[in-house]
């Protein structure tokens, strides 16, 4: 594609990725409320798969902007709706671990894709990734078709006795008695303990993708290690972080409340980052710093269930959209104010230290819905 030691145009990519991404969350999510999870669901499979097919016989670079466009778009869109899935399927006490169980797969597929990817294109070139993918996508877009409906009630093999165990946990919530736009977003824009979770989801993804960013650079440069052993340091996060999420979701249908959950984690998370950045030993700075990491994505099912027992039914894709498009959107400037820091203190520790004031915050958003008995 002659891109090539081209660094514009390859951030552009990701850039405008980013942009479609977190502006399909907002606008496009309300949409899923109206077309139901599995139509919409569906839509953004044939939407990234076109991308895809584009991205595949590319001849410019403007194709390439125009398949990370509508990729982004399908994604952005798409991301909502596995939250009215879980709203509607699983009664409140079992939607930790649901949650769990989705979430978990964002760490584990990139682990899977990783190296199998970069196996096929060193043996296909490029261009047959992208058609790989497309195909790829053809297999959810088939399982969707033919196994899944938005409700229990309007799936033929139910039976009378899961109904009623899934409707029984549900039957307290807010159904949504109208059809009509602003009644279902209403819960969504004068719920301040609603801003308060946005908020809180923000601060996880500045310091999530803060540390992802930087967390490489900061222990080879700052700490002296060597490549081989930034081998297994580099994927510690990631590993930690499978079984953080999974363990997050048992544990929130435990207890039954979710704001002190995420209130302790970024408490920890906060002191992981401060106590790593400040130790003299290179090895328990690593180790404290993939904890800070593992801590911020325990609380991403945690999170996700407060979310689908705060809005109503008819109003939790809008929500899902906001919440995500917001923090995704927002938290892709984290690794520019950590590089402005650094550049100004002159020492990783400034930039680093900012996040545990990002932290903070978290901690105070979760501490008022804690009081308010989420």
């Amino acid at each position: 594609m002659g891109i090539e030691g081209m660094p514009l145009q390859i951030g552009m990519m990701m850039t405008v990725f980013l942009a479609a991404y977190g502006i399909a969350n907002v606008v496009l999510s309300p949409l899923g409320d109206y077309l139901g999870p599995r139509k919409a669901m569906m839509l953004c499979i044939l939407i990234w798969t076109i991308a895809l097919m584009i991205g595949g016989v590319a001849t410019s670079f403007a194709l390439i902007i125009i398949c990370r466009i509508l990729l982004g778009i399908g994604e952005g869109f798409y991301y909502p709706l596995q939250s009215v899935f879980i709203k509607n399927w699983f009664p409140k006490q079992e939607r930790g671990r649901a949650n769990a169980a989705w979430i978990v797969g964002q760490s584990v597929a990139p682990a899977i894709a990783m190296p199998f990817f970069t196996w096929w294109i060193g043996t296909h070139g490029w261009r047959s990734n992208f058609f790989l993918c497309a195909a790829l996508g053809l297999i959810p877009l088939w399982l969707l078709w033919r196994y899944v409906a938005d409700k229990p009630e309007q799936h033929k093999s139910i039976s009378e006795q899961e109904l009623a165990y899934i409707k029984a946990g549900q039957e307290t919530e807010s159904a949504g008695s109208s059809e009509s736009f602003m009644l279902r977003v209403k819960p969504v824009i004068t719920n301040y303990s609603y801003w308060l979770l946005v908020l809180w989801y923000l601060c996880l993804q500045c310091l999530y993708w803060g540390m992802i960013t930087w967390l490489p650079t900061y222990l080879k440069s700052a700490r002296g290690f060597s490549w081989a052993e930034m081998g297994w340091l580099a994927s510690l996060p990631f590993v930690l972080s499978i079984f953080a999420k999974a363990a997050a979701g048992v544990f929130v249908d435990k207890i039954g409340r979710s704001a002190p959950i995420l209130m302790v984690l970024m408490f920890f998370a906060g002191v992981s980052i401060y106590f790593g950045t400040i130790t003299e030993h290179k090895y328990m700075s690593a180790v404290l710093l993939s904890f800070a990491v593992a801590f911020c994505t325990m609380g991403t099912p945690v999170a996700w269930t407060l979310l689908q027992g705060m809005i109503p039914g008819k109003s939790i894709s809008a929500a899902s959209g906001v919440m995500n498009g917001v923090a995704n959107g927002l938290s892709s400037l984290s690794p520019v104010f950590i590089g402005l820091f650094i550049s100004i203190t002159g020492t990783y520790t400034g930039g680093l230290l900012c996040l545990v004031f990002i932290s903070a915050i978290a901690v105070v958003s979760a501490l008022i819905l804690t009081i308010k008995k989420y």
